[in-house]
């Protein structure tokens, strides 16, 4: 099937609203798919915009209306310093079922990734995450799934697929390609103590809220190990992002989500990024659309400063470091970029399912670590890395 098969153009009144702005607004210097025009050649992109109208895996009922809403922000935002060329390929409708919407993401999403095109796409409700990570089953590879959110969203093992289930589903159901899950933000008071303690026994990398929101640019590692990130909008504040049904009075400011989506663009091995639960109903002054065009516009910024590191460069183009833990019980091999100076450890890895795990030899880490490894102490990352290797 064709991409024409799954996508709607962009309104002519959201591609009119810039239309007496300055040439150097996002929706002057992007290729978007018009009525008339039909779709851009999407060769030319290397990232593109898909809207999904589609909530009913939800209960925020308004969220399906969101993707509109965010381009009137998007469309008027100036251009960054940037040369990446973006395209916008519409809305993704909701079909006669659910099921429908989600195979149309995953097909959409494959299409994509198949020629290294990255997709943005704008929610919809965070279950749509399913049919994302549904494109990854036939490029033969194990995925690594990064969620901001305030909860792991696994539900109990009978529930319907839902937004509140949607990471059950991912788990428990072939094929098996999920390597690592990691949660940032969570908050406990959201979260039963049987999910956390299922986390810690599955290797998982999870991340309370008030540990990130002292320092944010911990999770910079995090989202460097990342194949899809997913960013549910319940994980802000209130106060920030009102358009959203689920929201409480804490959660990550603004600003640091700006940031977070510009650690997942700069992320070389982010191949998907999703925002979702932005309720165009209940965002009554469009501040938490005009969030989402920011968020987007700053995952853009990051991919333009993207520098080629691990998986994409050989081990032998970094500096090495080795640093024996209790006499020389355990050897941990550190690495640092001459590119961006960020820094990797290594772990043994064994092939799983019949995918190769070759790619996840090395994760992220951070100057920290190896800190703490000069201090004898082993990071945390690691272990859980090397419980999960054997």
């Amino acid at each position: 099937m064709m991409l024409e098969d799954f996508l709607s153009p962009v309104g002519g009144s959201i591609i009119e609203s810039c239309s007496g702005g300055n040439e150097q607004v996002f929706g002057k210097r992007i290729g978007i798919h018009q009525e008339i025009e039909g779709l851009p050649e999407i060769e030319n992109y290397r990232l593109a915009i898909i809207g999904v109208m589609e909530d009913r895996g939800s209960d925020n009922a308004g969220a399906a209306q969101s993707p509109d809403q965010v381009r009137k922000y998007l469309y008027n935002l100036y251009w960054g310093n940037w040369d990446a060329p973006v395209c916008d390929l519409g809305n993704i409708y909701s079909g006669e079922k659910l099921a429908d919407t989600l195979a149309a993401i995953r097909e959409v999403c494959f299409i994509l990734l198949k020629k290294n095109i990255v997709p943005i796409i704008i929610g919809g409700s965070q279950d749509l995450t399913y049919g994302n990570y549904r494109a990854y089953d036939r490029l033969e590879q194990t995925v690594n799934l990064v969620s901001i959110d305030c909860q792991f969203d696994l539900g109990k093992q009978e529930d319907k697929l839902s937004h509140r289930s949607f990471l059950s589903h991912i788990i428990l159901q072939k094929p098996y390609i999920l390597y690592n899950y990691s949660n940032i933000g969570y908050q406990t008071y959201f979260v039963n103590q049987e999910e956390i303690d299922l986390m810690e026994r599955m290797f998982f990398d999870i991340h309370r809220l008030g540990n990130l929101r002292n320092n944010i640019a911990e999770s910079e590692p995090i989202l460097r190990d990342a194949d899809i990130v997913s960013f549910d909008l319940s994980a802000l504040r209130q106060s920030e992002a009102p358009g959203n049904t689920f929201h409480s009075p804490n959660g990550f400011s603004g600003e640091e989500a700006c940031a977070i989506a510009r650690y997942s663009g700069i992320s070389d091995k982010v191949s998907s990024f999703g925002i979702y639960e932005c309720n165009a109903l209940a965002d009554k002054e469009g501040r938490t659309a005009h969030l989402v065009a920011q968020m987007v516009w700053y995952f853009l910024e990051g991919f333009s400063l993207r520098k080629g590191d691990y998986p994409f460069a050989r081990k032998e183009e970094y500096q090495r470091f080795t640093v024996l833990i209790n006499g020389g019980e355990h050897e941990l091999v550190f690495y640092k970029s001459h590119l961006s100076g960020r820094w990797w450890i290594e772990v043994p890895v064994r092939e799983s399912s019949g995918l190769s795990s070759e790619r996840h030899k090395l994760i992220p880490c951070s100057h920290k670590d190896y800190e703490e490894s000069m201090k004898n102490e082993i990071p945390d990352r690691w272990w859980r890395a090397m419980k999960k290797a054997l």
